[in-house]
């Protein structure tokens, strides 16, 4: 048969994934803190969006409070009473530089106070932020700067300094060698190890350790510490991390006491003193919906909504802008920023209501955890929960990602709630996985010192007593999830306590 081209005209339904759907996806998995970042680039961009800031809900009453009440003049007359700069620093024998150093080449707070009548014109002020009087954090490099230029006196050695600051971890550990630094610097090794010794006394102890032993040695030399036990100690730590504590006596001559004290005093440093200067803020986690118990017993789910952006498009202002807009490519901009406003408002909606509806069927699958505990957590899995509120799991899994759930069982991550199952060997409901860790970590708590539970014991006990059919593999598993050592250890811990 010859083969020839030809043109054919078929029909057929597709899904194009179009820009705006493509970010109306994103938006499902992105944080409560990614989406007001997001929407706050927005309302940068696009001048048809505005916040919404409730104002409308408020009271007759409140509003009427809103109007008495004047902050800026409260401000304006309590500084027009204040005393003068100079009048304040005589008051304690100093200079008006040391009280008020932005103040300094004025005659009077009241003449830096004092802005002009109108809020307009004072909003058009650079007036100073209260954020910009907090003292920064110093960072470990500069806080080991300022004592190497007091410690160290010969240019060549402060250079050689600096440079091992630059090799340090966060945990402060010295993680170059000194050979390679010396090469790097052309000088002698010799002369790197002199200044690395005498760097090693700097403030927080421990830090320009090469190990853990040599940090927890500075800190035993510099208490008057590190005696020839200690140090031998110090050698062998790796026994104290296998808790054999009674090998450990034995190899360093040490009595019971004497080595419980000598762990004692280890227990008191510092193994990460470069930690102190962390400078990462703590963020405390938001939760996107609440979970309470309501009247007549049922669970009532709820959004979040101070973690929800509240954006307006303000077609007003469009209507007054295109009646005055002539050129095309101004045209072209104003139709775009109304497409993306409204586009905007109508996924932020969507995704609040695709939240609720994921977050409302695991309650629903899980109300024997909401209600008894994690003893009764049921495995669930995407496909599950996609099934019954006729979504994708992609969709599913999206809308679960970096959002959080306040019950009264407390805060979890939703992917918490979604756990694997375990057979049943009683042929009844399967097993949670979350559920069986939970009565392993029971298990081994309640464990007495002379009879200590194996991985094959505690898979007999699940099997017996609750029909889980678990292997010893996955028993072990498991424990070392949730860093529980093995029943070796575990004996030997508790055989140290009852010494």
């Amino acid at each position: 048969m010859a083969l020839s081209p030809r043109l054919d005209v078929r029909q057929s339904q597709t899904l194009t994934l179009t820009p705006q759907l493509m970010a109306s996806i994103r938006l499902l998995q992105l944080s409560h803190l990614e989406l007001s970042a997001f929407v706050d680039a927005e309302l940068m961009r696009n001048p048809l969006l505005e916040r919404e800031d409730g104002g409308d809900g408020d009271s007759p009453l409140e509003r009427e409070r809103a109007v008495e009440i004047d902050p800026y003049r409260d401000v304006v007359e309590q500084a027009s009473h204040l005393e003068s700069a100079a009048s304040i620093a005589d008051s304690f024998d100093t200079d008006v530089a040391n009280v008020f150093p932005e103040q300094t080449g004025q005659d009077s707070l009241s003449q830096s106070s004092s802005w002009p009548e109108g809020k307009s014109t004072f909003a058009g002020l650079d007036a100073p932020d209260i954020d910009q009087y907090v003292s920064s954090r110093p960072t470990l490099a500069d806080h080991l700067a300022e004592q190497v230029a007091l410690i160290v006196k010969d240019p060549v050695d402060r250079l050689i300094a600096r440079n091992l600051i630059d090799n340090l971890d966060e945990r402060g550990y010295l993680v170059t060698d000194c050979a390679q630094i010396a090469e790097q610097l052309g000088a002698r090794p010799e002369t790197v190890e002199a200044v690395l010794e005498k760097v090693q006394g700097c403030d927080p102890l421990g830090v320009f350790a090469r190990n853990l032993s040599e940090c927890l040695a500075i800190q035993l030399r510099e208490k008057n510490r590190l005696d020839p036990m200690i140090a031998a100690l110090l050698v062998r730590l790796d026994m104290i991390a296998s808790h054999d504590l009674m090998g450990l006596a034995k190899v360093i001559g040490a009595s019971r006491e004497d080595l419980m004290d000598m762990l004692a005093e280890l227990r008191a440093l510092d193994p990460n003193p470069g930690r102190a200067f962390d400078g990462a803020p703590v963020q405390a986690v938001v939760p996107d919906v609440f979970v309470r118990r309501g009247p007549q017993g049922d669970w009532q789910i709820e959004v979040n909504s101070e973690v929800l952006p509240r954006v307006l498009v303000n077609r007003t202002y469009y209507a007054t802008v295109a009646k005055k807009t002539r050129n095309a490519g101004e045209k072209s901009f104003l139709v775009d920023c109304l497409n993306t406003a409204n586009w905007l408002t109508k996924s932020l909606d969507q995704r609040a209501q695709t939240v609720l509806k994921v977050a409302t069927e695991i309650v629903k699958q899980q109300d024997a955890f909401l209600t008894h505990g994690i003893a009764h957590l049921k495995p669930m899995t995407l496909k599950t929960v996609a099934a019954a509120i006729e979504m994708h799991e992609s969709t599913v899994s999206r809308v679960t990602a970096n959002k959080y759930m306040a019950t009264p069982r407390g805060l979890f991550e939703m992917k918490y709630f979604f756990t694997t199952a375990l057979n049943s060997a009683s042929g009844g409901e399967d097993h949670s996985a979350e559920a069986v860790r939970h009565r392993i970590r029971q298990l081994i708590d309640a464990e007495p010192a002379e009879a200590v539970l194996s991985d094959d014991t505690i898979a007999e006990i699940l099997k017996k007593e609750q029909g889980i059919d678990v292997a010893r593999r996955t028993v072990a598993k498991y424990r070392e999830g949730m860093n529980i050592p093995s029943s070796v250890v575990r004996r030997r811990q508790k055989k140290m306590q009852l010494a």
